[in-house]
């Protein structure tokens, strides 16, 4: 395979990227900059590790592999001779890591003043945690947003790994990353990005922070506005056991919702505190009365704000997002598209997700790496076969 450089066709076409490659947010982050046209290199250990490869991993799209025998120097001066020509690097080690390797801030800014360098871990690189291990769960529950999750008044149900890892850790280290290069083509100096989830997912959060200081909130699963605690917004059980969601806040989209419905009439009224247990019966009993097909075609287009509750298979089925491209096939995979999107640079997908090590000559060729044959043979990278 031939790996040519500016064949991303998205607005970060040209942008450089060295990873140094981890599991979870710091691959999610890479995706997403490949996605948008950035010139991903991904430095692996040769055989790969857990959790983090394969050709069904869609989180290492975009972007070919390098095998790299980090514990050998000069594996790492071939790591330091890429950053010489990159714009950003990003790693996702404990605090302390790339630093012994000799792939610290230090070390890459040495070599390239003006280079960006993400860091993305989940306590981030100081504080009293640093130092420990941790999931997306442990991360989300010390900054308050596991607390208010669920409508179970006794215990509280943490989502999939989406709120942490990739909403408050890399979705953060991109836009930290993004704000970080802007500033450095003005003063021509590169920084270091601490992206710690538990910062993000704190400052996602400042919605439900605003709401306690105005006296708005209360610190119980399923009280309030947002969480189940009004049954204008919640989740309904349909006649053949799927369910349909309803959000239906204000005034306007309320009363479509009961008149579709057919409950005008019987159901009260939606500022009346009192009888929002009532009103929970009467929607409850409504929405059992049909399927969840029945509801989707009655309700999906208008302003009552209800659609149903379907697993990803199936939204890879549904209209509207068939219509927009939402979820594309491509290297046998139902995958989601780039997003967001743009009117002049429309990104687009790059390489399938590879086996680790499957592009080390062809990458390092590209990137300007001189005696790739000679690190081949001598065991500082190695060439992996497709799988």
């Amino acid at each position: 395979m031939s790996i040519e450089l500016g064949q991303g066709t998205g607005p970060l076409r040209g942008v450089k990227v060295v990873e140094i490659a981890g599991i979870g947010p710091g691959p999610h982050a890479c995706m997403i900059l490949a996605d948008l046209g950035a010139d991903v290199i991904r430095i692996e250990r040769p055989g790969g590790q857990a959790l983090a490869g394969g050709k069904t991993m869609l989180l290492n799209r975009g972007r070919p592999s390098v095998a790299l025998d980090l514990k050998q120097p000069e594996a790492v001066a071939t790591v330091l001779e890429l950053v010489r020509g990159a714009d950003v690097v990003i790693e996702g080690m404990r605090p302390g890591v790339t630093e012994r390797l000799g792939l610290g801030p230090a070390d890459c800014l040495a070599v390239n003043p003006r280079v960006v360098y993400g860091r993305m871990t989940g306590w981030g690189q100081d504080g009293p945690l640093a130092q420990s291990a941790g999931h997306d769960m442990n991360y989300i529950a010390i900054t308050g947003a596991l607390f208010g999750m669920g409508q179970d008044p006794a215990r509280p149900h943490f989502p999939s790994n989406l709120v942490g890892d990739f909403g408050g850790g890399s979705t953060y280290l991109v836009i930290g990353i993004l704000a970080a290069l802007l500033e450095a083509r003005i003063s021509g100096e590169g920084q270091v990005v601490d992206a710690a989830i538990v910062d993000g997912t704190a400052h996602l959060n400042a919605m439900t922070a605003a709401f306690l200081a105005s006296g708005g909130y209360q610190e119980e699963r399923g009280a309030n506005l947002l969480d189940g605690g009004v049954p204008f917004y919640d989740v309904y059980e349909t006649a053949d056991g799927k369910h349909v969601s309803v959000g239906a806040l204000e005034p306007q989209f309320f009363d479509t919702l009961v008149t579709l419905l057919g409950v005008k009439e019987t159901c009260p009224g939606q500022a009346d505190l009192e009888q929002y247990d009532e009103m929970r019966r009467v929607l409850n009993e409504a929405f059992l009365g049909r399927s969840q097909a029945e509801w989707v075609e009655l309700f999906e287009g208008t302003d009552a704000c209800v659609a149903g509750i379907v697993p990803i298979s199936e939204a890879f089925e549904h209209p509207h997002l068939k219509a927009r491209e939402t979820f594309v096939e491509r290297h046998g995979m139902t995958q989601p598209a780039p997003a967001p999107r743009f009117s002049r640079t429309r990104a687009s997908l790059g390489l399938p997700p590879p086996a680790a090590g499957e592009h080390t000559a062809e990458a390092l060729a590209a990137w300007g790496i001189a005696d790739v044959a000679g690190l081949l043979e001598r065991g500082v990278a190695v060439q992996a076969e497709p799988e």
